[in-house]
């Protein structure tokens, strides 16, 4: 969640509600105005509270464990991860500069999982992978480098249930690379560099000079989100979904490394079935007859 209304927030969280009885949880980015928000979390009482671009302190996480909250920051750096240690968080995602849409961090996932892992080694706190995880094989390099678990991102925009527009879920599978870029959405996130698919309107426009952004330029869409219409200017760093009208193939799309990877639309549910069976697969075939 970056800007909503605290109102439109509680709303999403009881129709979330209605849909399931599983826990689940609300992220806020700490660089935008957020206190509204954070305070509507924890008094709706959401099982986590994920928290990304910024720094989780103590008293925010006192507050969360008082509501019965968990805590679990995403980190993209050893330091921040140190910090989250500090602070008394629950869990630590650690997301790789492999990552697709804004990526904190520089450094690979492969390098600093396992640091982060050494560093709560003896505290119980669970490391999760991120970052251009998008297959069984993805998943269990993440579990050999010390983690728990693995998020994925880009995997589950080329599903039925995601709410992409079909021209980003197309692109998704068809094209193979990325770029770690900060052409988008400068006025509105300064500072905040992202990983976007190469389609052709991003290569042509990969070298915007620093004095340009999407302040200044044309509209070429609009998009219904939080239930209000929005125009998206050129370069704004706004993803199509299935509302979005105008110019498609211009806009952003945010993709991780792994995107080569993926191959197919499918439901969610076979997303996570061939994840977790997979993987058990290729445990069992590869590694228990290496030993």
């Amino acid at each position: 969640m970056v800007q909503e209304s605290p109102d439109y927030l509680r709303e999403l969280i009881r129709k979330t509600r209605s849909l399931t009885n599983k826990p689940f949880g609300v992220g806020i980015v700490l660089a935008f105005p957020h206190k509204e928000n954070l305070r509507c979390v924890l008094e709706e009482k959401v099982a986590i509270l994920q928290l990304y671009w910024g720094q989780v302190e103590k008293d925010v996480v006192f507050e969360a464990h008082q509501a019965g909250v968990k805590v679990v920051p995403q980190i993209g750096s050893f330091e921040e991860a140190k910090h989250a240690v500090d602070a008394g968080v629950d869990a630590i995602i650690v997301q790789g500069h492999e990552a697709g849409g804004h990526v904190i961090g520089q450094e690979a996932l492969t390098a600093l999982v396992p640091r982060v892992v050494d560093l709560v080694a003896s505290r119980g706190i669970p490391v999760i992978a991120a970052g251009g995880i998008v297959d069984e094989r993805g998943y269990v390099a993440a579990l050999a480098l010390g983690a728990q678990g693995v998020c994925l991102g880009t995997r589950f925009l080329a599903t039925e249930e995601s709410y992409a527009h079909p021209e980003y879920k197309k692109k998704v599978v068809e094209m193979s690379e990325t770029e770690y870029t900060n052409v988008y959405g400068r006025a509105r996130w300064p500072g905040a560099p992202q990983r976007v698919l190469k389609t052709p309107f991003f290569m042509e426009w990969r070298n915007l000079p620093n004095h340009e952004n999407e302040s200044n330029q044309p509209v070429i869409g609009h998009s219904t989100i939080h239930g209000m219409e929005k125009e998206i200017r050129r370069f704004a760093g706004t993803v199509p979904n299935k509302t979005t009208t105008g110019d498609i193939k211009s806009m952003v799309m945010y993709a991780g490394e792994g995107v080569g990877l993926i191959n197919e639309i499918l439901p969610a549910a076979q997303v996570v079935k061939r994840l977790v069976e997979g993987a058990q697969t290729l445990i069992q075939q590869h590694f228990k007859s290496s030993v």
